[in-house]
């Protein structure tokens, strides 16, 4: 089966890029745009015929689309600390999300304690040492404690807020938690003049266009809190979406300012003329959290905080006009664990000498200098939950029920358990999956028990189930083009 589609010959290419980096062209600029909280389903590029995203469309035809791209975890903060890092987030106790004020009281750590260890590096310290100048404009979520700033973890600069989620306008009163409140740099408390997602953009369109003038590579880390709750958005952006209402209204606005600051940042790249020399990235966090934001993950299963496809597959698109062939797809399991390793070859680093990774450089799988699959096995773990995908058969271990057996490529709506038909290699995953989980950390804070109970009935509640006829329905819809599970 033809994994990689519509890629030219790649070996003139090589050629011509070796000739180039012999006369001594720069290192790739790397961008990273990052949602939050967004639906599988929830771009143009995806299938969307609601959404207005033109910015993020064009850069998925300008580039590479990731047909089956995983995250670390279905939450935020494990998702982030496996992303930054390049290894699963087990192995350094990042087991469960985060969250001062909703962690069990007999956890390890707790408050600001919690955060991804001092003694791990970050994809920015492996870019600066190879001289590159990093920056995070956005949603931290990887510790809140002073130790963890990420001025501390590799980071030259800083534009916005510790926590995990806050408004998109300034704060006239105090929030919630004062990780909450918008930071430059290290201790400087500054909020926001403007819609957040527009700031961001700008402030990162400025390090951008610094760095560039003095010709020194650099890596932007977008870490947009968009589409995440408080459902705030532009009264303009709302009356784009005159047909919508509710929450699914405030989710297209907030998804077409995100788009919107996307493509500031593109249109940024060509004005400067350094366009053909960067990495572009976009993709997400988690599944969309249907219940909170009105997100869709259709056609998958399953939502944010859970291990069935909606909350673990997401949208991911990959641009480098220098390497990457416009229209391309990519259809083998990719994980946000590669985009260390990947960035940091890029750059002119030797992957092969830095043995402690999980993930892996995607950029010879997908040029077509190697056709076997990038990963034979991906792991999720949380708690009592566990889920291992061993080529394209996916195991999930519940804590309620027995386990389940999915075959990917014919059932990605993961409604078809063929466990009963196939006991020995439920036995032999199980086995596998146990002998990961050996080799990891115990985890060092735990939410309230409670949520662990709210995120088994999350999942029940956005599953597939198996209609009376076929093809397989859904009793409600939110797109009136594609079918989402029933709630």
């Amino acid at each position: 089966m033809k994994r990689v589609k519509h890629l030219l010959i790649f070996a003139p290419l090589s050629l011509l890029l070796s000739a180039f980096v012999m006369a001594g062209q720069t290192q790739p600029n790397i961008i990273l745009l990052f949602a939050d909280d967004a639906g599988y389903a929830d771009f143009g590029f995806q299938g969307s015929t609601i959404m207005k995203t033109p910015n993020l469309d064009q850069l998925a035809k300008d580039g590479m689309i990731f047909k089956q791209a995983y995250v670390t975890d279905p939450t935020c903060g494990p998702s982030r600390a496996g992303l930054i890092t390049g290894k699963y987030q087990q192995r350094f106790g990042f087991e469960e999300n985060n969250v001062p004020g909703y962690m069990s009281p007999n956890s390890a750590a707790d408050g600001r304690e919690m955060g991804v260890d001092v003694n791990e590096k970050t994809i920015a310290d492996y870019l600066k040492k190879q001289g590159y100048a990093t920056a995070v404009y956005g949603k931290w979520h990887l510790g809140g404690d002073d130790k963890f700033h990420p001025t501390k973890r590799g980071f030259d600069e800083f534009y916005g807020f510790r926590g995990g989620a806050r408004s998109y306008y300034a704060y006239d009163n105090a929030p919630a938690s004062d990780l909450d409140y918008n930071e430059r740099g290290f201790g400087e408390m500054v909020e926001p003049e403007g819609y957040y997602t527009d700031v961001l953009a700008d402030e990162a369109i400025d390090f951008m266009t610094r760095n560039a003038k003095k010709k020194k590579p650099f890596f932007a880390f977008l870490s947009f809190n968009a589409v995440h709750t408080p459902m705030e958005a532009l009264k303009e952006d709302l009356d784009q979406f005159p047909t919508l209402t509710g929450k699914r209204k405030t989710v297209a606005a907030m998804t077409l300012a995100l788009d919107r600051a996307s493509g500031k940042i593109l249109d940024k790249l060509k004005e400067l003329g350094i366009d053909d020399n960067t990495i572009v990235i976009f993709t997400n966090d988690n599944g969309g959290p249907t219940d909170k934001n009105s997100s869709d993950n259709a056609p998958l299963s399953g939502s944010k905080s859970n291990h069935l496809e909606g909350g673990i597959r997401v949208p991911f698109v990959m641009t480098w006009p220098a390497k990457i062939q416009a229209g391309s797809e990519y259809d083998l399991p990719v994980s946000t664990l590669d985009l260390l390793p990947t960035f940091y070859a890029a750059a002119g680093g030797d992957v092969s000498k830095v043995t402690d990774l999980d993930g892996v450089d995607l950029l010879p799988y997908v040029n077509g200098s190697k056709d076997e699959r990038p990963h034979h096995e991906l792991f999720w773990k949380k708690d009592t939950r566990a889920t291992i995908r061993q080529g394209d058969w996916k195991l999930i271990r519940f804590p309620d029920r027995p386990a389940e057996l999915y075959y990917v490529p014919d059932d990605i709506q993961e409604v078809r358990n063929l466990a009963a038909q196939h006991p020995e290699r439920v036995k032999a995953m199980f086995k596998k999956l146990f002998a990961w989980e050996s080799t990891l950390e115990r985890p060092r804070w735990l939410l309230k028990r409670q949520f662990e109970n709210y995120d088994i009935e999350r999942m029940d509640k956005y599953r597939w189930t198996l209609m009376d006829t076929q093809p397989i329905k859904a009793k409600d819809t939110i797109e009136g083009t594609i079918a989402v599970p029933k709630h």
